[in-house]
């Protein structure tokens, strides 16, 4: 009987024990709690009813928040870090046994400069992986497929081609370690213009204290584009509110340590972009285009030069009128106005655009009547585009018919109301290369457009292959500044076979989704499906 009697004493002993344990876990607990709680302003009283116990609350979960992102930041630099060392030590490993196959003793003894030997094959193997890219100048390519288009971020979304069925054109990076990948080349990018080396061109007698510094906040927009077997490349843009200097900064990964290529300051405060546009009628579209033209350029931007080349005199005198009310009214007169008594010709009009001006060079922007752009887009064209260098071909978001993207509304949103990067909404149109920035003198070097090919398309894909046959950079990427709105197209039966395939194909990919095509194809098998439904709804009811 004393066995029973024993246990249960052991078992009162060990609750006690473990009552004991917990409440000292919880004091422990509560005393770190209120230790951790940040201390508040006894004459201050914080927002909320509750006053000072809700903000107790309030600064604990914004602490518990912020200390889950650094502890997050803190294991994503680790695990980069042992990465790069893992592959470091690989590629050293390799190194180093290619070095003792040619060279493995000297007089019995390992060869001294091993080591050494082996850093320098690791950074001049580095270094060759960027000579090899297409980083500082551009790569001849075989066709206008051949480009590696970039894809653009700022520091919160990321605009993307490649879509397929589940991506959409403007997302949030959903995986972390693509997250974590943008996070840490900002970052990087901070670093290169906060804690600039002599090759940056900055005298060394500028201290900390008189030099500007960066933060995330002044993160602008990136590009970036991989090419498999070399690394990927970002071109990182920085300004501050207040100022209009751009800092940019062209970072490397050689599928190992970020390394840097330049960092530089651009100043595009006198950078004037002459905006040329072909014209024949549509005069109601152009006095929409002017809308946007006014209080983008004329009220935001303040340094562009309009040229419009209109073809015919049909409509003639109602866009001299359009051009004269909005200088009266605004102040604005730089602008050109050439008139062309012939057939519409997009290439031909274009071509006498970059050449009507008359004041050396300068940055051209080759528009349509069609299309809407932002103030931010105007920069990126200035960032983008270099003479000798450098050509900026953007993708546009071409919105589909707003009739039936807004098919349950009475009427379609304003336009404004329109400019949105959905799937339902519009699409890139990554196989239109008609808006570009690009300089005079490179325009006029490389031969302008194939004043040949007559009508719709084709002029705008041959000047395209042009600078992609030749050693200046090609910069391909969606822009969220730059819509292309839709209109109705026609496509003329004295179109050449190709082209009038081009024109149909550029129809049908304007009208509507693949969703909403899918709709209006099955529109009787949906009607019928409705009508029966309501039919046994009904008997339902009398029954």
């Amino acid at each position: 009987m004393r066995m029973p009697r024993r246990g249960l004493v052991i078992q009162a002993r060990t609750r006690w024990l473990l009552v004991g344990l917990a409440l000292l876990f919880s004091l422990v607990l509560l005393m770190y709690l209120l230790e951790c709680a940040p201390q508040t302003d006894s004459n201050g009283s914080l927002p909320g009813v509750v006053g000072e116990s809700m903000g107790k609350e309030y600064y604990q979960a914004l602490l518990q928040e912020q200390e889950e992102h650094y502890q997050n930041r803190a294991t994503s630099l680790k695990r980069q870090i042992a990465q790069l060392k893992q592959e470091l030590q690989e590629m050293s490993d390799k190194l180093k046994s290619l070095q003792e196959k040619k060279s493995p003793k000297v007089n019995g003894m390992n060869y001294q400069g091993t080591k050494e030997q082996t850093s320098n094959d690791l950074l001049e193997f580095l270094h060759s992986q960027i000579d090899k890219a297409e980083v500082s100048v551009g790569a001849k390519l075989p066709s206008e497929y051949g480009v590696i288009p970039f894809e653009s971020f700022t520091s919160m979304k990321v605009f993307q081609l490649e879509m397929g069925l589940t991506r959409h054109p403007e997302e949030k990076p959903v995986r972390k370690d693509k997250r974590d990948e943008l996070v840490e080349v900002i970052e990087a990018g901070l670093e290169v213009i906060n804690n600039p080396d002599e090759e940056d061109g900055q005298d060394e007698d500028d201290g900390v204290g008189d030099r500007q510094l960066y933060s995330e906040n002044d993160f602008i927009e990136g590009y970036y584009r991989t090419e498999r077997d070399k690394g990927t490349q970002y071109e990182l843009f920085y300004k501050k509110m207040d100022g209009m200097e751009y800092r940019h900064v062209t970072l490397f990964r050689p599928f190992g340590p970020l390394m840097k290529v330049k960092s530089e300051t651009v100043d595009i405060s006198r950078s004037i972009i002459n905006i040329i546009v072909p014209l024949a009628g549509r005069t109601e579209a152009f006095a929409q285009f002017m809308q946007n033209f006014r209080d983008v350029c004329i009220h935001q931007d303040k340094r562009v030069h309009l040229t419009v080349v209109y073809f015919g005199q049909d409509g003639l005198s109602e866009v001299k009128s359009i051009l004269e009310s909005v200088a009266r009214e605004t102040d604005f007169h730089n602008y050109t106005l050439v008139s062309l008594n012939e057939e519409f010709n997009r290439g031909r009009g274009l071509d006498m655009g970059a050449r009507a001006w008359e004041k050396g060079e300068v940055l051209m922007f080759f528009c349509d009547v069609d299309v809407y752009f932002t103030a931010e887009f105007l920069n990126s064209c200035r960032l983008n585009a270099e003479p000798g260098k450098k050509v900026f071909y953007p993708v546009v978001f071409s919105l589909y018919n707003p009739a039936i993207v807004y098919a349950n509304q009475d009427i379609p949103p304003p336009v404004e109301q329109q400019l949105v990067h959905k799937k339902d909404s519009g699409f890139w149109r990554d196989f239109g290369f008609g808006m570009t920035c690009q300089y005079r003198t490179d325009f006029l070097t490389v031969g302008g457009f194939d004043l040949e090919v007559k009508g719709w398309g084709g002029e705008d894909v041959h000047l395209y292959r042009k600078y992609l046959h030749g050693d200046l950079m090609v910069i391909r990427t969606p822009v969220p500044g730059l819509f292309h709105l839709w209109h109705e197209k026609h496509c003329a039966d004295e179109l050449t076979p190709e082209q009038y395939r081009m024109c149909i194909q550029s129809k049908a990919m304007n009208e509507a989704s693949h969703s909403h095509l899918g709709m209006l194809v099955f529109r009787d098998e949906i009607e019928a499906h409705l009508r029966k439904q309501a039919y046994r709804t009904n008997s339902e009811a009398v029954g």
